[in-house]
């Protein structure tokens, strides 16, 4: 797909620390879906056309899913997609379960959820070509930090490594915070961005893991 002529991304920032909402709007059909609720309702809202269909959530850590409530409570009929085990399928009737490798249609805009465990076991990556909605997972300059029971670092270097870095280096990145010193940026120059994204080994990403936390400025 062409994000000039298929579809469009508004980017919101705000939220807990730095986070980023998206608004994907299918050029087409007008049919928009929103990544992670973030964000305010209040700041995205001028820029609804209609209801809109979706909220898809890279994973359940609280700073993306705080606004989730509201956004419901304004559109009932919002579809929440989002990993098989997510507490959220709990308190949502419209949730809607994404599995690993799965294509998804909404509009005309073909997405497919990416199951990438690590940061958080939930964590979902969403592809809609070129560009990967990449949540806490990957962002510019950096992976995403394992931190509590439900994070781990091989789960994440496999993620990475095994899934994200095999993807065409002119994928772009959209994360889920605004940490780097660009807000998106290719998966080929953000490799040579980032040391976490050049291990040559998990040894070599666990060491690099471990440098990285004991210098780390405060982030996710």
């Amino acid at each position: 797909m062409n994000p000039e002529t298929d579809f469009s991304i508004r980017t919101f920032s705000g939220g807990y620390d730095k986070n980023l909402t998206y608004l994907v709007t299918c050029i087409r059909t007008g049919t928009q879906v929103i990544i992670d609720a973030a964000i305010e309702i209040n700041m995205i809202s001028e820029y609804l056309r209609n209801d809109p269909i979706a909220i898809l959530i890279t994973h359940g850590h609280n700073d993306h899913t705080a606004y989730l409530n509201e956004y419901i409570q304004q559109y009932p009929n919002i579809n929440v997609l989002g990993h098989p085990d997510s507490h959220l399928r709990e308190s949502n009737p419209h949730f809607k379960k994404v599995e690993d490798n799965q294509g998804f249609i909404i509009g005309e805009m073909n997405f497919k959820g990416i199951h990438t465990p690590g940061h958080f076991f939930d964590s979902i990556c969403y592809q809609l070509s070129p560009v990967l909605f990449t949540g806490d997972t990957i962002f510019i300059g950096r992976t995403g930090r394992i931190k509590g029971s439900k994070s781990n670092v091989e789960d994440l270097y496999r993620s990475v490594y095994d899934k994200i870095l095999k993807m065409p280096k002119n994928m772009r990145i959209y994360p889920g915070h605004d940490y780097g010193d660009k807000p998106t940026m290719t998966l080929g120059d953000n490799i040579k961005h980032s040391p976490l994204l050049r291990a040559k080994d998990l040894k070599d990403f666990q060491k690099r893991m471990a440098d990285y936390e004991k210098n780390r400025d405060v982030g996710s």
